[in-house]
């Protein structure tokens, strides 16, 4: 990976520790608050997006409407996935499983559908990352898994993964074969989701502003961060970058989030997590060498 994918990719990891913490945050709001910061994200973006077709226009395609479409349904069984994971299952082990699930599926769908060649660099720094992704969140302790609520953060861990390996591949093909700019892509796909929402919101608006109440400003800062870390991906992907290569690094941001919570939070991080961060680290170097 070249030098400007690699900062656009380290610039996601960044934001992408800090939108996500936020969500969580709000995780009892569930769709109502997937519903508001698409809001915001739509809003925010539409300036963009309108230069963007004013100045270099957009190939309207059967196959990048597709792709388009495709990518808002994904993304929002994604975005409902886990906000429901973390309502019904232990946050500590829904998440480093999503998180870890979802590059491995990704490379895997890198292999298979976009030709890209699996050398073994690759499969080292990828192995590593999920390694160092599970020692940050486990701290090392494996009983959260074995509880109750923890089968259930498995179950919907591997699914919140799933879909976001599916999203990831897709959205790769969109800007790497079919010419979507990333920018066009992300706000497509959040119109998208705002408006399949939308119907949902306006059966009981009483309850979705209940839910709402005092989270407006979180619903404010993931839409404006949360695409810009995606669409930083995106760009990394668009110029050039291998999807098995970017999908694994960006998880990035367990390490940065963990690092964060001990210099700005004073947060104890403890032996484990700090190996998990070296771990992770190791992976990524071996993916930028790849």
């Amino acid at each position: 990976m070249s030098f400007a994918p690699f900062v656009l990719v380290v610039s996601a990891a960044f934001i992408h520790a800090v939108w996500n913490p936020l969500s969580k945050r709000a995780a009892e709001a569930g769709p109502s608050f997937v519903f508001a910061y698409n809001l915001v994200s739509c809003l925010a973006y539409a300036p963009w997006v309108i230069g963007l077709l004013l100045h270099d226009g957009m190939p309207w395609t059967w196959l990048a409407v597709t792709g388009i479409v495709l990518s808002g349904l994904i993304h929002l069984a994604y975005s409902l996935c886990l906000q429901r994971g973390y309502q019904v299952a232990d946050l500590s082990v829904v998440y480093p499983t999503a998180r870890g699930t979802g590059p491995l599926l990704s490379c895997l769908g890198a292999f298979l559908f976009l030709g890209e060649a699996a050398a073994i660099l690759k499969i080292l720094g990828l192995l590593a990352v999920v390694l160092g992704i599970g020692l940050i969140a486990t701290r090392g302790d494996r009983a959260a898994f074995r509880r109750p609520g923890g089968q259930a953060g498995l179950r919907w861990g591997v699914a919140t993964g799933a879909l976001i390996a599916l999203y990831t591949v897709v959205d790769a093909y969109a800007v790497k074969e079919l010419g979507v700019h990333p920018v066009i892509l992300d706000w497509c796909s959040n119109l998208l989701r705002f408006l399949l929402l939308t119907p949902f919101v306006l059966r009981n608006p009483a309850h979705a502003r209940a839910r709402m109440a005092g989270r407006w400003h979180l619903a404010v800062a993931v839409g404006l961060l949360s695409p810009l870390s995606y669409i930083f991906v995106l760009m990394a992907l668009e110029r050039g970058a291998p999807l098995s290569v970017v999908a694994p690094a960006r998880e990035m941001s367990m390490m940065v989030g963990a690092l964060l919570g001990m210099v700005v939070l004073r947060e104890a991080v403890g032996r484990w997590r700090l190996v998990g961060c070296g771990v992770l680290m190791l992976g990524v170097v071996l993916l930028g060498r790849a």
